[in-house]
């Protein structure tokens, strides 16, 4: 544990990242508190250590403790083809995130890192994007135009209250504590099923990083806080991977019978993308370690391991 962190509170601590970060923080002897709308379904010692609220609610935010260094805000609806659907979805993102943002300027937080997403990069015609690449009229779905939103507003507290910051943008994030529809645990939970699975776009290609990855790449962020604040940073493998070859890999660790159909691509989603992370790297020494073949082994290992298959899709 190094500075004068101690003390940390992850916002969507029962979620797929936050769950891995809280223990990973615990393990390296931060205190954490969590916050969340539900108990945590796959570790339960974290429980105790978790406030259950919703930060649409102020008086659910009035909930935490004082005495907080740093606000990790991971808490959002996050699965983009939803909020295509329930657009209202978005809107919730920016409400919450205004809500965290001023229960820190409220209580005299200096520090604070948000989660944002490869989805405000849009679909350009470069597939490779550093984190000056963005252009808000590349926006393809309210998801996207709510991490844009967000980060504006922690950029604009930044800016009038002196609050320091690290925005985080992730891509695909896998490997456990997730039973969604996201790609890689429906996939995994179809072929081992051999039920036929569709991916939509034959030809998308996306930045798929293993969960360890990307709670290590956080931590890094929190351990060199005040020497790389303020600033914005790629987390993700830096590598591109096709989706059709992604669910071939599985198909073929989990002897699946399965047919994988191609269908069109949908409204709302990134075709193409590849994260730069070379400024990650130099400023705080971030290495991805996991390539997807080595993320995916560890993956479904985890998913069986777990009841997974026994859900239905």
């Amino acid at each position: 544990m190094k500075g004068k962190i101690k003390k940390i509170l992850i916002t969507g601590s029962s979620g797929t990242i936050g769950t891995r970060l809280f223990e990973e923080l615990l393990a390296l002897g931060y205190d954490v508190i969590g916050f969340d709308r539900n108990h945590n379904k796959w570790n339960s010692s974290l429980n105790k250590l978790t406030i259950i609220g919703d930060l649409l609610k102020k008086e659910d935010i009035e909930k935490i403790p004082a005495g907080i260094d740093m606000v990790v805000h991971f808490a959002a609806n996050a699965r983009v083809y939803d909020l295509v659907l329930i657009p209202s979805l978005a809107l919730e993102n920016i409400v919450t995130t205004y809500n965290v943002l001023d229960f820190i300027r409220r209580n005299g937080i200096k520090r604070v890192i948000f989660s944002s997403s490869r989805e405000v990069y849009g679909n350009k015609k470069e597939i490779v994007s550093k984190e000056t690449d963005v252009n808000i009229q590349l926006c393809e779905s309210p998801y996207a135009a709510s991490k844009v939103s967000d980060e504006a507003l922690v950029y604009s507290f930044s800016k009038c209250y002196g609050i320091d910051y690290i925005v985080c943008r992730f891509s695909n994030v896998y490997g456990m504590y997730d039973e969604s529809e996201r790609f890689i645990p429906l996939m995994i939970r179809k072929l081992k099923k051999n039920r036929d699975v569709e991916i939509f776009g034959k030809d998308k290609v996306l930045d798929f990083t293993y969960i360890d990855d990307c709670a290590g790449g956080v931590i890094k962020c929190i351990e060199e806080f005040d020497n790389v604040k303020n600033n914005v940073f790629n987390i993700a493998s830096g590598k591109g991977t096709n989706l059709v070859d992604v669910a071939k890999i599985i198909k073929k660790s989990l002897k699946s019978r399965s047919q994988i159909l191609i269908g069109k691509n949908r409204q709302g989603e990134v075709v193409k993308y590849v994260a730069d992370i070379s400024k990650a790297r130099r400023c705080f020494g971030y290495k991805p370690i996991y390539d997807i073949k080595d993320g995916l082994y560890y993956a479904i290992e985890w998913y069986s391991n777990n009841s997974y298959f026994n859900r239905q899709p």
